[in-house]
């Protein structure tokens, strides 16, 4: 199917939602910094209340995805989304409070709406047919991407140009605003208990492992290129003002990159295809490393790495629902948020640890190796045999599929 295709006013409106709920998402680490920057010891306090924002995120995610009703999903995810919201608010209204006031706030804020990415893309996939899955999950790619392309210049100009308070409170209405829209789009997707065979949901996503490990993976490299740029430009005598435009290459070649992926079917099996797409992210960030002085080829090269990574973590998401039953997938998004939320964490601080240790130029390897490790990790957990595959969805033979995207065997799978 064509993009013109998937382009309904269902998802138009689902886009609209998706929207509303994400954005807080995307400002939010950086609107923590800000609202606290001027206490004393702010950037120290901001740096805390973010990470707990992020393991707010990395809890909230599986425990409230793994008791969604998909076909009464809609009120679980109105609560978890106007909690977040009020979360926010306080926040925004409350910036001189004790640090374990807001580190609560915070916390909520990250937790109560975390398993509402996972909803939203199982909502979003109820609203196409099965042979345009491929397509709706790169529009919904495409989208996240503007969204966290758009929030960090947003939340400075905000906070820097009127007031530090006002980008949690926007976040907060943002949140709300998509509490309302929920309304506008179906209250579940269909699905049936009875697809995971009596099994427990907990003995179901634990042999899709392979998938959040590499998940994980794909999310440590995109935290080493934002984490390790700054200083690796001020070694490279370049000026750190050009981490923002570098990072924006980055975004925008992903962008493209999931734009690209939807629009035909490509040729392997999907655990194949992240295989080599991992390893070629690793390749470019590697490169990066050791790449002479200069902003334009850091920015081609960046530009290639985003495309390259759209396209691994698309496969993951494909993999995923190829994996699971219908009952289980938004359990299963949401345990892949939290699972690339760790690897983004973890990727993140092995940077910083070795920052200040070693050149940045140094760094930057070591981290690749880290990804690497994970990505071998979650391709070899997942050559097993076919008798000992997951359920799949479908209830097909055959775990993976020969293409995927536009046609073929893929779209009678997918």
């Amino acid at each position: 199917m064509s993009y013109r295709e998937v382009m309904t006013g269902d998802v138009v409106r689902w886009g609209a939602v998706a929207v509303a709920a994400r954005m807080p998402v995307a400002a939010a680490p950086l609107a923590l910094v800000f609202l606290v920057r001027e206490r004393p010891g702010g950037y120290a306090l901001g740096a805390v209340l973010a990470a707990v924002y992020v393991v707010g995120e990395i809890v909230g995610a599986p425990l409230l995805g793994m008791r969604m009703r998909p076909e009464r999903a809609r009120p679980q995810l109105a609560v978890g989304l106007a909690v977040g919201a009020l979360a926010f608010l306080a926040l925004g209204a409350l910036p001189h409070a004790h640090p374990g006031v807001l580190g609560t706030f915070a916390f909520v804020a990250g937790a109560a709406p975390a398993a509402a990415p996972g909803g939203l893309r199982a909502l979003l996939t109820g609203l196409i047919p099965e042979k345009a899955v491929a397509q709706a999950l790169s529009v919904e790619s495409m989208l996240t991407f503007a969204i966290w392309a758009v929030a960090p210049a947003a939340v400075t100009g905000l906070a820097l140009g009127a007031s530090p308070v006002l980008p949690p409170l926007l976040a907060g209405g943002l949140m709300a605003a998509s509490v309302a829209g929920l309304w506008l789009l179906p209250v579940g997707w269909h699905s049936d208990a009875d697809d995971r065979g009596g099994e427990s949901m907990v003995r179901i996503l634990a042999r899709a492992w392979p998938i959040f490990v590499t998940g994980a993976a794909s999310l440590s490299m995109l935290a080493l290129a934002e984490l390790v740029l700054p200083a690796l430009l001020e070694q490279r005598g370049i000026g750190v003002g050009w981490a923002g435009p570098l990072l924006a290459c980055l975004a925008v070649g992903s962008a493209t990159g999931s734009f690209v992926y939807g629009l035909r079917s490509w040729p392997g099996r999907l655990r194949t295809q992240s295989m080599v797409l991992m390893f070629a992210v690793s390749g470019c960030l590697a490169v990066v490393a050791v790449l002479p002085s200069g902003v334009g080829p850091l920015a081609a090269v960046l530009g290639v790495a985003g495309v390259l990574q759209a396209g691994a973590m698309l496969t993951r998401n494909l993999s995923l629902r190829e994996t699971l039953p219908p009952s289980a997938l938004a359990a299963g998004y949401s345990v892949m948020y939290a699972a690339v939320g760790a690897g983004y964490a973890a990727s993140g601080s092995l940077a910083g640890g070795l920052l200040s240790v070693v050149a940045p130029s140094t760094a930057i390897p070591a981290g690749v190796g880290l990804g690497v490790v994970l990505t071998v990790i979650g391709v070899l957990g997942e050559v097993r045999p076919a008798g000992r595959a997951g359920v799949v969805s479908g209830g097909g033979e055959g775990a993976e599929c020969a293409a995927v995207g536009g046609g073929g065997d893929a779209e009678r799978r997918l």
